[in-house]
């Protein structure tokens, strides 16, 4: 790629930084995402082909069972602890989009990121 700056091994972000940062996985620059929850086509920044990694429901699937049992026991300690009336609980649903949209951003960037480090591919064996 024309005009792109050579990487090193000290510019590529760890998968803590990769997955909260949205970061790619190569080079570190902030050019994961391209929408909310939308991986970028490509890197702008090194090239890297992100479109050709596939993460699939796996991060939604693990999303569903941990965010369903703690918004879903939070949600019975305070009606059990504090009777509140039956609006309170509406506050439950801007929490459980945003840890879901968060949860979500995360999962698939470490997902990916494990993808790319350890150059998965769809079909392919390895023992």
């Amino acid at each position: 790629m024309a005009g792109a700056r050579p990487i090193t091994r000290q510019q590529a972000p760890g998968l803590v930084q990769a997955s909260l940062g949205g970061r790619c996985p190569r080079c570190g620059a902030k050019t994961l995402f391209e929408g909310l929850l939308t991986f970028a086509d490509n890197c702008p920044s090194c090239g890297l082909d992100i479109g050709r990694y596939n993460v699939g429901d796996g991060p939604a699937a693990f999303l569903i069972l941990i965010l369903g049992t703690v918004i879903g026991v939070a949600a019975i300690w305070l009606e059990l602890a504090l009777e509140p009336a039956w609006y309170v609980h509406l506050v439950w649903v801007p929490i459980l989009i945003a840890l879901t949209i968060l949860g979500l951003r995360i999962g698939k960037a470490a997902l990916l990121y494990q993808e790319v480090t350890n150059d998965a591919r769809e079909g392919r064996r390895t023992q």
